[in-house]
């Protein structure tokens, strides 16, 4: 535990007395209106309201305290406090190459989902930028992508308020007219600025996607001694009022709206070279303290684990490995980053492969131990007796599999198998592996007449938001 209960209360009571005192900037009358009529009031600063803690306590309760998470397959996670952890694929700019990188364009999306659609630890594709498609439209043209190759739950990226507009209609084409309400193939989020800030188009894709029950992730991103507080505690209260005043608005809009809170995304600002820290072990103590906050609210909580390696290499697998870890131990619920490197700016095909085995690393760890009668298994130890051989009995054969986590990717020989099978590192077991997914038969996941229609969908939204 990093926070005690004292801890997590004077935090709160500090984030609320920031949004009560110096208030939250919203870049929208219309949303503005909307707050001062559930009781906001205006601050002295333009756009900016002042956030009672009457207020905040009335509508973060409204968040429903589990949120349901469905994939293409109509199968279902429901994550809430203190519950599991699942790990999501990360958006980014550049795609790494040896150490060097390069603009990520559409065909090296659609690579990067039939990956993550190949392994078995990530439950969720997230959208990146697309620099061979104009801006405007690269939230639903990544969608349409991740819908054709992988069948796992969906997390679009928004890059216009509009573009929500776009994948609703495309949602709907592929749930074949059944309620997204009770279909949350996809989820949604944004990031407050810091200090608490909520823009134009974060609000309009708040509003535009309100009324279908989409679970919606509300991000605090400060940046410990850049634009919060140097301390870890004091970027905490920013960041916790930060997701507070999201959600209130989010349950203005849509009362009873699923909401994740998210300070998972907090980064720790290097006083030398400006660097935003994204894999030390501030930013994964900022990461489990916020699950722990989230608790405190009854709400499920997101992070990010990533690093600030360049290259797949040893110090890319050490971050992701002890963020990660401390964040799921922590009790985070959903840590997005599966191939995130260079301080969340680039994804990596072959880190993927090796973060997919960090998350089974980490899921057997923090299912930890089973006791009971049969792990006891004391029956079979007066069985055996001195003898000392339990490989032969029912209990092994029954049991192993569900008690020792095995791995195809780390190398579990002795030297003379090591040597036999190519003396190959992780890393190039890792390249081996995406070129055995990308070398196999690419999975259409889309009916034709689905595909026309999303493709019909595309090409009028791109139409508008060109015109």
């Amino acid at each position: 535990m990093i926070l005690s209960n004292e801890d997590r209360n004077r935090i709160n009571e500090c984030s609320v007395e920031v949004l009560s005192s110096l208030g939250v900037k919203v870049d929208s009358a219309g949303v503005r209106e909307m707050m001062v009529e559930r009781g906001a009031e205006p601050s002295h600063e333009k756009d900016s309201l002042c956030l009672s803690e009457d207020v905040v306590k009335e509508y973060v309760r409204k968040a429903p305290s589990s949120v349901r998470f469905e994939n293409l397959n109509d199968e279902s996670v429901t994550l809430s406090p203190e519950g599991e952890t699942v790990f999501w694929a990360s958006n980014a700019l550049y795609i790494i190459e040896d150490r060097g990188k390069r603009d990520l364009t559409s065909s090296d999306f659609v690579n990067l989902t039939r990956i993550a659609d190949s392994l078995e630890n990530v439950h969720a594709m997230v959208g990146t930028s697309l620099s061979d498609y104009a801006p405007q439209t690269r939230d639903f043209v990544g969608f349409r992508l991740m819908a054709e190759n992988t069948r796992k739950h969906l997390r679009p990226c928004i890059f216009t308020s509009k573009g929500v507009k776009a994948i609703i209609e495309m949602s709907e084409v592929l749930l074949d007219g059944r309620p997204l309400e009770e279909h949350p193939i996809f989820s949604l989020g944004y990031t407050s600025l810091s200090p608490p800030q909520w823009t134009r188009t974060a609000l309009e894709s708040f509003q535009n996607s309100s009324g279908y029950g989409i679970p919606l992730m509300i991000n605090g991103e400060p940046m410990a001694g850049g634009t919060s507080p140097v301390t870890l505690a004091g970027t905490l209260v920013l960041a916790n009022a930060e997701v507070l005043s999201g959600i209130v608005i989010a349950q203005i809009l849509e009362e009873g709206r699923p909401c994740i809170y998210n300070v998972g995304f907090s980064h720790v600002l290097d006083m030398q070279s400006l660097v935003a820290w994204t894999g030390s072990p501030e930013t994964a103590l900022l990461a489990a303290a916020g699950a722990e906050m989230a608790e405190f609210h009854r709400l499920p909580s997101a992070s990010w684990m990533c690093t600030e390696s360049m290259m797949v290499d040893s110090q890319s697998a050490y971050e992701k490995m002890s963020t990660g870890l401390m964040h799921a131990l922590g009790g985070v619920n959903i840590i997005w980053g599966v191939g995130s490197m260079e301080s969340e700016l680039s994804i990596s095909p072959e880190q993927m492969i090796i973060d997919n085995d960090i998350a089974g690393v980490i899921e057997r760890i923090k299912r930890g131990m089973k006791v009971d009668d049969e792990a006891l298994a004391l029956d079979v130890i007066k069985e055996i007796g001195f003898t000392g051989n339990y490989l032969p009995t029912r209990h092994t054969m029954a049991n192993f599999r569900k008690e020792i986590r095995f791995s195809d990717l780390s190398n579990r020989q002795n030297r003379e198998g090591w040597m036999t099978s190519g003396s190959k590192s992780l890393e190039e077991r890792a390249r081996d592996e995406v070129r055995r997914i990308l070398n196999g038969e690419r999975k259409g996941y889309l009916a034709s007449e689905q595909k026309a229609k999303i493709m019909e969908i595309e090409r009028a939204w791109s139409a508008q938001l060109a015109g």
